[in-house]
């Protein structure tokens, strides 16, 4: 005779309203509701903790807490009680790749699959209680989908863009010499990444233009930007586009440029940074930092706005507007991993020599722990 326990049979769980429940749903209902759990949590820590990202903090615990709502609502609490460890036929069953992690992004990767497959599970087995379940569980299948796109995001941000430190914007009406001769030196100096900014130039020069920095910036190992024209940035073959708050929206430059450029916004109010987060940039430039005879700006927020936007978003920021060598230390303090610099570098006797005072004058260790928003009880 076999020594098996026998499996919780047909009727055994009953949910809201007295209806009830094959036991095996509820036994998958049960082990895919540990996993959404589980899978929310490790994002929600990496966010927390790694991160310091209040806001992919508070959606994976909302998540989280969503998913226990829905199972409360639905009379579904006690699916517990048909949870069978002991006897579970998939317990032992493991592959290599499941204990392969290599980095905390393939932790965040495999979580946020895990939390999409359990969501579709109790999706579609939810159907077979209520029609309105599976709904729940779907709305929470898709805000997973968001969160993993915009962590993902950012981690490619991280890997793509972390390393800039210095990024200089190139006009040929404020350079001291030829355009080109001006970008060498830059980038001889120390510059990560140049934007190509020229709002009056022909479309024919300006993608002549683009080419050639392009290429230039390929030998150098920097990073290529344009500046507003998403057509040109893709003709280029340039790393990315720069958008203004009145240019071509972050969204649909991506259906222009499509999944691999970088993607950046400028911002002036952490409102703005707030609104940019929900587009999902790859860096987000915030300024002025002082005032500026190159771009004047009747606001000037200054490195509080660093501070405010890091206290929003753990997306690299890029701090813009009056940075010289003497002010930089106050913008890498307040929380600002890159500055962007146009007359400071470009507009100097000695670009080279400009970019490399830069450079030296920005403090080497990390900047300060930006402030917590109160996101993090416990639970």
């Amino acid at each position: 005779m076999s020594s098996r326990r026998a499996r919780p049979v047909a009727g055994e769980h009953a949910s809201k309203g007295g209806r009830t429940i094959d036991g095996s749903v509820a036994r998958i209902l049960d082990a895919n509701a540990n996993r959404a759990r589980e899978a929310a949590r490790v994002l929600e820590d990496y966010a927390r903790f790694a991160l310091d990202d209040a806001g992919f903090s508070r959606q994976a615990k909302d998540i989280r807490h969503g998913l226990v709502a829905v199972l409360e609502q639905a009379g579904l609490a006690n699916v517990v009680r048909n949870r069978d460890i002991l006897e579970d036929v998939g317990r032992n069953i493991q592959t290599e790749r499941e204990y392969r992690r290599e980095s905390t992004a393939d932790v965040v990767i495999a979580a946020a699959a895990r939390l999409s497959e359990a969501l579709r599970v109790l999706e579609e087995y939810g159907k077979t209680v209520d029609a309105g379940i599976g709904r729940a569980f779907e709305q929470l299948r898709y805000r997973g989908y968001e969160l993993e796109r915009r962590m993902r995001i950012g981690l490619e941000a991280a890997r793509r863009f972390g390393h800039v430190r210095l990024y200089v914007l190139l006009t040929e009406s404020l350079c001291s010499g030829d355009w080109l001769d001006t970008a060498r030196a830059a980038l001889d100096g120390g510059a990560d990444c140049v934007q190509l900014r020229e709002k009056t130039l022909p479309d024919g020069e300006l993608l002549k233009r683009a080419r050639l920095l392009a290429g230039l910036c390929r030998e150098r190992g920097a990073l290529f930007i344009v500046n507003d024209r998403a057509d040109l940035a893709l003709a280029a073959q340039a790393d990315g586009l720069h958008v203004g708050q009145e240019d071509l929206p972050v969204a649909e430059a991506r259906r222009v440029l499509g999944p691999g450029p970088l993607i950046g916004t400028s911002t002036h109010t952490p409102e703005q940074v707030r609104t940019a987060v929900a587009q999902a940039p790859d860096y987000i430039a915030v300024g002025p930092m002082f005032a500026s005879g190159t771009k004047p700006q009747s606001h000037v927020p200054g490195p509080a706005l660093v501070e405010a936007a890091r206290a929003i978003t753990s997306l690299p920021l890029v701090a813009i507007g009056g940075i010289t060598p003497e002010n930089v230390p106050q913008v890498v303090q307040a929380g600002a991993r890159c500055v962007c610099v146009c007359s400071a570098v470009i507009s100097q006797p000695d670009p080279r020599e400009a970019a490399q005072r830069l450079k030296a004058a920005m403090p080497i260790a990390e900047p300060a722990p930006k402030p917590k928003e109160n996101t993090h009880a416990a639970g």
